[in-house]
């Protein structure tokens, strides 16, 4: 529920009924949905447009690879698909929406969304690349951390926009 504050912006009231949401088939074909459809996305993005604007296309399986010392490619590319089917639309329906939701002020859901996909991206980029990985933070800013950020933010978008269609 939200109000009007005397500055005219919108501010959710201090009870919050529902942080978590609740624990249904529905639910779980949300979160199914979304990681299908933002995983595909950006598949496309990373493998069918980053090539075509940076002349090769993202690897995470690579950075698994690397961050891991994992060996095979196919179980790197297992574990990435398995995140962003899985792992990443649990984070965002039990971690950053609940988050928002305790925030003062309202966010729609694409702040969300944007919001959560930039931390996926820091994560990748600064934790995963940098801290346990070795490589220079965010890859040097480079041409391919921004790809790598512009598939975050689409992956993240893509999670909140089902979920808010869906209604979770």
């Amino acid at each position: 529920m939200t109000s009007i504050d005397y500055s005219g912006s919108r501010r959710r009231e201090p009870s919050t009924p529902h942080l978590l949401p609740p624990l249904t088939p529905a639910t779980a074909i949300t979160l199914l949905l979304a990681g299908l459809v933002a995983t595909g996305v950006w598949e496309i993005w990373a493998r069918g447009v980053t090539p075509l604007l940076i002349g090769g296309p993202l690897e995470p399986a690579g950075l698994i690879k690397s961050s891991f010392g994992i060996s095979s490619s196919f179980l790197a590319e297992t574990i990435h698909i398995a995140t962003g089917l899985i792992i990443y639309p649990l984070v965002y329906l039990f971690v950053a929406q609940p988050i928002a939701r305790l925030l003062p002020v309202e966010f729609p859901w694409p702040l969300t969304g944007a919001g959560f996909g930039i931390g996926l991206w820091i994560f990748a980029m600064y934790v995963m690349a940098h801290l346990v990985a070795g490589f220079p933070a965010f890859l040097g800013f480079g041409d391919l951390a921004l790809a790598s950020f512009f598939g975050h933010l689409l992956y993240g978008l893509t999670v909140a926009g089902i979920v808010a269609l869906r209604k979770a």
